[in-house]
């Protein structure tokens, strides 16, 4: 079973820094990509928590990007850079709106990072997601669009209420 969801975290991560572009070169882009990339595997991680639920949404596939893509009003089949749609099909609509949340609130992803503790994913090993929780000047700087709150509220609002309700039940989980 497929329980690290690679191929949703590239293919959603991709999505974000498709639909809200660094701002510079090659050291930009590489923070822009970092900080989708930190968003991308929170949110999945959220969302997907057992290898269970990995190896399902591997079987089944996570819905692509079309939605997303009419939303922001993306157009891939004119778009040379995107114009090769297959990667589309494994973006994850929750896991971008939930990792677009986080990008325009470093509070929710701080909440939501402390969330993971004691979870699957990070039972081997500590992460911190220092560029989604803090991110320095440069990150803002590289990621102006990525983390514009405006940009992405058509995107983080669209499971933003079944978001909160995951949080609150590691929030419940946790004290117990």
């Amino acid at each position: 079973m497929l329980a690290d969801l690679s191929p949703l975290i590239a293919a959603t991560a991709r999505w974000l820094t498709t639909a809200f572009p660094p701002d510079g070169g090659v050291i930009a882009s590489a923070l822009c990509e970092a900080q989708a990339r930190q968003a991308v595997t929170v949110a999945a991680w959220l969302r997907y928590p057992t290898a269970l639920d990995a190896g399902l949404v591997a079987m089944a596939g996570p819905g692509g990007s079309s939605r997303l893509d009419w939303i922001t009003g993306a157009d891939p089949a004119h778009d040379p850079e995107t114009a090769e749609t297959a990667w589309r099909t494994w973006v994850d609509e929750v896991v971008a709106s939930w990792a677009a949340g986080f990008l325009a609130d470093p509070g929710l992803a701080g909440r939501a990072v402390d969330a993971l503790a004691g979870g699957e994913h990070t039972a081997a090993a500590r992460v911190d997601f220092r560029r989604l929780r803090t991110p320095d000047e440069g990150d803002r700087r590289a990621g102006a669009l990525l983390r514009h709150p405006d940009l992405l509220a058509p995107v983080a609002e669209l499971h933003r209420a079944q978001l909160l309700a995951r949080l609150d039940e590691c929030g419940r989980a946790a004290m117990n």
